[in-house]
């Protein structure tokens, strides 16, 4: 995961600020947050909340025997004719995709959308072993032009502009400038088209896998995913191990839930079901079918009490939607695969801690997440978990140093004491009064100074509000 860029959040964050074409962009945000809310109306309210709380049992029931559940499915695509490969790291995961591309003489793979093959950069691994990756979903054949990486978790190229899109197929396609979207759809049609006819190999994620049947399930917008998965020989699939799903019946619930809560749609425009690899009666399909599973850190956190909710995502991009910090800082500020509220949640437990510190910061605990959240994950609890962990975890984990750590232990002795609250209330006042100009310090020395490079620090009162409320006359009854 030579890709994760999260220790830069701040500064990725800033430049995002700073940029007005990215907040223009970010804008459009607004259209998924109608739609869904309109899905939401459309279905009722407790109809959904049934939904919701039927999604959370199926996939607390099915974690707590993630085991049996996908040893079932190996068991059931074995059935069907596929072969299954288990991946504990991105690692392993890349060497067996290329083991296959090589076996077969693969020089080109067509892709469909996948966060666990963006997880893993199975791109760079397939350039390296003299393979051509070509992602066929639109946006994300854009970021690929562009050479770089998912915006958004369904809108991968959002914070492009048509404009920026019509100069960058001029660059890299040599077409005549285009600055119409289906002018420039046309373009990319007419190019992936060439792809799609000599490509050995197709790759895909997996939205959803049915344990009972071996069904792997992709739920998406564009014809390119039917495309990848019947006209090439092969067929590889991509999936987090906590995608699987008990029963072929367990799929009405999620994709009710899953297209309202990512676009607004009663159904998206493609439900694909894929059982192994194609039989001799039928027209179409690959030759072979390979399921990798990875694990690359989910085990970590089904291991986790505290962290295994986070497990239960359906990666549908309604709490990035939803986020006022992602609305304002985009995809790309978290420095990895995994951006907004649920990434800040996920991408320190797959990465390590240490190497996304500021990362549970990203947020203002709304709850706004939560709300959105197609099967309720507590996003907020697991954040304010995260944050404690940087504070009070291993050294190793921990985002405070020393000094900050005793001035919060002095806080909170503090404020479990009248007395204490009220005396430093006072000695606030007194250091900070020369500081303030009409009632607000605009530039503070440390431990403050991080505060008001941003923001006005309010000057403390001298009278707290306990002893204001006492003095108030008070009307008799």
């Amino acid at each position: 995961m030579s890709g994760v860029k999260t220790h830069l959040f701040k500064q990725g964050a800033g430049q995002a600020l700073a940029d007005p074409s990215i907040q223009t962009s970010l804008r459009r945000l607004a259209h998924f947050r109608e739609n869904r809310a309109a899905a939401i109306e459309e279905v009722g309210h407790e109809r959904r909340e049934e939904l919701r709380e039927q999604a959370r049992q199926i996939k607390r029931h099915t974690l707590e025997h993630l085991d049996h559940y996908l040893e079932t499915l190996a068991a059931s695509v074995e059935r069907a004719g596929g072969v299954v490969f288990f991946a504990k790291d991105a690692q392993e995961a890349n060497d067996y995709v290329l083991s296959v591309a090589r076996r077969r003489g693969v020089r080109t793979v067509i892709k469909g959308k996948s966060m666990v093959g963006e997880e893993i950069e199975v791109n760079h691994a397939l350039e390296a072993g003299g393979v051509e990756p070509v992602e066929t979903d639109l946006g994300e054949y854009i970021i690929q032009l562009a050479g770089e990486t998912p915006y958004h978790i369904i809108a991968p190229a959002i914070h492009k502009s048509k404009e920026q899109v019509a100069d960058l197929f001029v660059e890299k396609l040599h077409t005549p400038r285009q600055t119409e979207i289906p002018a420039l759809a046309g373009v990319a049609r007419q190019t992936l088209r060439e792809k799609f006819y000599r490509a050995d190999m197709g790759i895909t994620g997996v939205n959803l896998a049915v344990a009972e049947t071996g069904t792997v399930v992709l739920v998406t917008n564009e014809g390119n995913g039917r495309m990848c998965t019947s006209a090439p020989r092969v067929h590889l699939a991509l999936m987090g191990m906590e995608k699987v799903v008990p029963r072929l019946e367990d799929l009405g619930v999620f994709l009710r839930l899953l297209p309202k809560s990512a676009t607004g749609q009663r159904i998206s425009s493609y439900v694909t079901f894929i059982t192994g690899p194609r039989r001799d009666d039928e027209e179409d399909g690959p030759e072979e079918f390979h399921l990798v599973v990875l694990d690359n850190g989910r085990s970590r956190i089904l291991a986790d009490p505290a962290m295994r909710e986070a497990l239960y995502c359906l990666r549908c991009g309604a709490c990035l939607n939803a986020c006022p910090v992602y609305q304002k800082v985009g995809g790309h500020a978290y420095g990895w695969v995994y951006p907004g509220p649920i990434g800040a949640v996920v991408t320190p437990l797959l990465v390590g801690l240490p190497r996304a510190k500021d990362l549970p910061y990203a947020s203002s605990l709304c709850g706004a997440c939560r709300e959105v959240c197609p099967v309720g994950i507590n996003i907020p609890h697991m954040l304010l978990t995260l944050r404690h962990r940087l504070a009070e975890g291993q050294p190793e984990e921990r985002k405070a140093d020393r000094r900050e750590r005793w001035l919060m232990r002095a806080w909170s002795l503090a404020v479990g004491r009248p007395w204490a609250f009220s005396l430093a209330g006072k000695l606030g006042w007194v250091l900070l009064r020369p500081l303030a100009r009409r009632g607000k310090v605009r530039s503070a020395p440390p431990p403050l100074n991080a505060w008001t490079r941003s923001r006005d620090f309010p000057l403390l009162a001298w009278r707290p509000f306990r002893a204001r409320w006492r003095g108030l006359p008070r009307k008799s009854s």
